[in-house]
């Protein structure tokens, strides 16, 4: 065997294949159903079950490795949570909410090494405990007052900034947020995830790297009502 070839598969093996991951199924899907606004077409998505499907089944074949960067595994779960979202939907659709489907979050949706996992078990066991806030306003669960649905898949070599723009864009949403200098009013994502930000005024200190009103550190903070309609 060529020295050449031996290089490339030991390169391949040491860094777990990742180069082999891409997303561009997803981008595909995306494009063609979701809108800028990251309003979905859920009937045109079912109509692309099988795309979606195949989908799914490439992520279930090639799971991440321990030799991945956090990048490629944060978007790899991202996106796994994104889709799994959407034929969760799509297998039931036409309805008025997510939470018409009895324990949604909890139910087993695909098989990663071996093991069942369900939208609860990725979002709270695997990408929250990465120590990065801003997955919150990329996972996206199928309501109106969730962030938009990108129409482009995550992927590693533009995260970062990515992840800074999806972050700006839903707190100075104002459907989402009413931010001013005294009184903010946030979306209950930050509530119900208050552990995952900073606390107390480092908290005001994070909103205002992204908002376009800056807040003064003694403001009042409440949180408004969620809309769990289908973001459609």
């Amino acid at each position: 065997m060529k020295l050449s070839i031996i290089i490339f598969i030991y390169i391949n093996v040491l860094f777990g294949f990742s180069q082999n991951i891409n997303h561009q199924q997803w981008t595909t899907l995306l494009k063609k159903n979701v809108s800028p606004n990251g309003a979905v077409d859920y009937k045109a998505f079912q109509k692309d079950h099988k795309a979606l499907n195949d989908y799914i089944t490439f992520l279930s074949l090639n799971a991440p490795s321990k030799l991945w960067t956090k990048n490629e595994i944060l978007a790899y779960w991202i996106n796994a949570y994104n889709a799994l979202t959407i034929q969760l939907i799509i297998e039931v659709y036409p309805l008025k909410s997510i939470k018409n489907i009895w324990r949604p979050w909890s139910k087993k949706l695909i098989v990663v090494e071996g093991k069942k996992l369900s939208l609860d078990t990725i979002e709270h066991e695997i990408l929250r405990k990465m120590n990065e806030p801003r997955i919150h306003f990329a996972i996206v669960c199928a309501s109106k007052s969730c962030p938009k649905l990108q129409n482009s898949a995550f992927k590693a070599s533009n995260l970062d900034l990515v992840l800074e723009n999806a972050t700006k864009e839903f707190i100075n949403d104002q459907e989402k947020n009413s931010i001013s200098k005294k009184v903010v009013k946030l979306s209950k994502i930050f509530k119900w995830f208050a552990a995952d930000f900073p606390k107390n005024k480092a908290f005001i200190k994070f909103l205002n790297r992204y908002s376009t009103t800056k807040i003064d550190l003694d403001a009042k903070i409440n949180f408004l009502n969620y809309d769990w309609s289908l973001n459609e």
